[in-house]
């Protein structure tokens, strides 16, 4: 209602404004117009007199004011601990949050500019506690429903749920989102290689023409004889049934172990598609759906092998037969790659499309000369985080750093232009990106950013997109603002091993065989084989969990693959050349020499961890390690996660029959009963099963009882000594 213009006492009362008051004593509010402040206000709930000294004015939503209680003592004491909190957060060294020196001095560089980054955020922000434990049930509105860890059967939730249902619950919707994660990322390079194959792309090739037969041949499609587009069409038909059958086995299924196979066959968690398995296990948590904690982690692990053994293989085989399966190849990590006389160019994100798109670009005549023409020396395309890992092990691309460094990284002011498509990109590089002038560009429909201009990444017309990408770093080159800090760090080593790699490794050109790993693991020289991969966490020291834990690992002769981001740190620690054999135990050591590789081999980004998947199948195959992949001397750890993908892939590991340690924290109260179904009731069911520490010392202790005891049960305890290929043992080789 308005007051009408003619109304007695208009001017009066026209700037009129209402208040609420709080009484200080029993807390009732009490309505007061700004034109009586002189009157004496009684409180109707307690029927005290209210006194305003008590009162403050504080401004209030849509440019209102009212009147609010003072701040209390302890309401003064809070105020007082948060702003201790922001002050120690400034005093902290730095050196305590990353063991990386680049990153290091850029955190320095980053408050001396006032420029805030995960680091900061997480340091003042605690993690919650029951959310921590996963005794929180948000799934429907009758909650949410916090049980109490402390005592997580004291109580159950509103509908009676039991702390085992809410965390299965829980655990499973991290299991869905990671795969699902993986899986259309898997999905997104069929439809590539789809358009490629009937000639609708142009731009992209079957740069492997091998790799396109053997995978072919691997899921039963006949390929002698034939043409290469022929065979191509017949095996995006049949990877299409990873996605989209809705009965039967996923087609990768064939490369599993019989004996695994069967274990999974017993228990009914062969995938189907993946969308029948995601879209099966998110209807199965919600309310009122599958209430048995048992039941819901078989279709956990049905839905992680359905990513492992689906798509995320699918996404690893078809970039490998487009864009080329790496070998090993010599490259730069750290910051120092970045150049400050040089455009710097950044990709980041998990979909090598862009980053091969990227390539050409960077590498084009006119726009070389566009950037010499703004007084650059060159352009300088470098790679972060995966998409980063993985054109590192296929182009030699340098790589400036994994997750944890990704803000850091725009503080040198010399990044140009960062491009992203998806996964792992974190929202603050906006603001960061802003703050030092570097020009920000999302580039997949699935991934915008507030803050950041969007160019569609359109694989029909690649260039489009890259091309801009190229001509805006360039201007930002030009009218570069912000003065240019780079750390003078760069570490050399080796990456590229793929399975297909590490095959002709170990045999040869006319012998490439696992036999020669099986049987220096039969023999004791290799102890065993873990896999160490996964994020970084601002939750603990960047790097240093998976840098201490492979060190033990190699000193106790046991040879580590990696991918993604814990790739990246061991890079920067120096373990990817080859002289960091002497960091090995004797064995590994001798073998390692013999070869000529380094200690610590790495296969590409997370969704490579098929790699893995792919060389626990062949070791197998070749025999002397046992039947099934829960029968191998391996285990794997992912010692800084952070992603609901790695929980996925955990679990696809586990569910294949690895033993499989989490470092930071992990979402399950111990001593329940489906922490107990999770860590010991899936290996007694013939899978494998999880482990948790934070210690790195700790965690290796771990992984080497678990490949011991791996090793007693195939009687191959006790090391063996070496016996020479004669000529016989050669022809047996060769007809394996």
């Amino acid at each position: 209602m308005t007051t009408p213009r003619h109304c007695p006492g208009f001017e009066d009362i026209k700037n009129l404004k209402a208040f609420t008051c709080t009484c200080p004593t029993c807390g009732k509010e009490k309505e007061i117009f700004s034109d009586e402040f002189d009157r004496k206000h009684v409180c109707s709930g307690c029927g005290k007199e209210i006194d305003f000294t008590k009162c403050a004015l504080e401004a209030g939503g849509g440019g209102q004011w009212r009147l609010v209680k003072e701040e209390t003592y302890m309401e003064k004491e809070n105020k007082e601990d948060r702003e201790k909190k922001v002050t120690q957060i400034k005093k902290t060294d730095v050196r305590d949050m990353t063991t990386c020196d680049a990153t290091a001095q850029m955190l320095d560089k980053a408050r001396r500019d006032g420029v805030e980054t995960a680091f900061d955020r997480a340091a003042n922000m605690k993690a919650c506690p029951i959310g921590a434990d996963s005794a929180c049930c948000k799934h429907c509105a009758m909650g949410p429903c916090r049980l109490n860890p402390k005592d997580p059967y004291g109580k159950v939730g509103v509908c009676g749920a039991t702390i085992d249902t809410i965390m299965a619950r829980n655990f499973a919707r991290m299991v869905t989102s990671g795969a699902a994660a993986h899986t259309d990322h898997g999905m997104s390079m069929l439809d590539v290689f789809r358009q490629v194959v009937k000639g609708n792309i142009k731009d992209y090739t079957i740069k492997d023409p091998l790799k396109l037969e053997e995978v072919a041949r691997s899921v039963g499609i006949e390929t002698d004889g034939r043409e290469v587009k022929d065979i191509a069409t017949d095996l995006y038909k049949e990877l299409e049934r990873t996605y989209t059958q809705i009965e039967g086995e996923i087609p990768f299924a064939r490369r599993v172990p019989a004996k695994t196979l069967e274990t999974w066959r017993k228990h009914g968690v062969v995938p189907r598609g993946a969308m029948r398995e995601i879209m099966e296990l998110m209807h199965r948590t919600h309310m009122g759906v599958d209430q048995h904690y048992e039941n819901i982690t078989k279709q956990c692990s049905r839905t992680a092998l359905a990513d492992g053994w689906g798509g995320s293989m699918v996404a690893t085989e078809i970039s490998d037969i487009l864009f080329g399966t790496p070998t090993p190849i010599r490259a730069e990590v750290n910051m120092g790659c970045l150049k400050e006389d040089e455009v710097n160019i950044i990709i980041h994100g998990h979909e090598p499309n862009l980053f091969e798109s990227m390539l050409e670009s960077v590498n084009d005549p006119s726009l070389v000369n566009t950037a010499k023409d703004a007084g650059a020396e060159g352009i300088n395309l470098v790679g972060m985080c995966c998409s980063g890992a993985e054109m590192l092990c296929r182009q030699g691309i340098p790589h400036a750093g994994n997750f944890m460094s990704t803000e850091a990284i725009l503080v040198t002011g010399a990044v140009d232009a960062l491009g992203v498509d998806v996964q792992c990109i974190k929202q603050g590089l906006a603001k960061v990106a802003e703050c030092y002038g570097t020009k920000l560009f999302t580039t997949n429909p699935r991934c915008h950013i507030e803050g950041a201009e969007h160019i569609e990444f359109e694989e029909h017309e690649p260039r489009k997109c890259t091309d801009k990408i190229v001509e805006m770093a360039i201007v930002r080159f030009k009218n570069r603002k912000a003065p240019v800090e780079i750390p003078k760090i760069t570490n050399l080593g080796i990456h590229g091993f793929s399975h297909e790699y590490i095959d002709y490794m170990l045999g040869g050109t006319f012998r490439s065989s696992y036999r020669p790993l099986n049987e220096n693991i039969i023999n004791g020289r290799i102890r065993g084989v873990a896999g160490v991969v996964g994020c970084t966490n601002p939750r603990v020291k960047q790097d240093w969990v998976h840098v201490e834990l492979v060190k033990e690992l190699i000193k106790n002769d046991v040879l580590v693959v990696q991918t993604g981001c814990s790739q990246i740190a061991l890079a920067k620690a120096g373990f990817y050349k080859p002289e960091a054999a002497h960091l090995a135990g004797s064995g590994l050591r001798e073998v390692c020499e013999a070869v000529g590789m380094p200690p610590v081999l790495g296969v590409g980004s997370c969704v490579d961890n098929s790699r893995i998947l792919i060389a626990c199948a062949e070791m197998v195959r070749i025999g002397g390690l046992g039947d099934s992949i829960a029968d191998l001397p391996v285990a794997g750890a992912a010692p800084e996660w952070m992603s609901e993908k790695a929980i996925s892939i955990g679990q696809y590991f586990v569910a294949s029959g690895v033993y499989t340690v989490f470092g930071v924290t992990f979402p399950i109260i111990e001593e329940t009963r489906f922490h107990k179904l999770l860590f010991e009731g899936l290996e007694e069911m013939g899978f494998g099963k999880w482990g948790f520490t934070s210690d790195p010392y700790e965690m290796a202790r771990m992984m080497i009882e678990h490949i011991d005891k791996k090793r007693r049960a195939l009687g191959i305890d006790k090391t063996r000594e070496r016996v020479l290929f004669d000529m016989a043992s050669r022809r047996e080789l060769e007809a394996a």
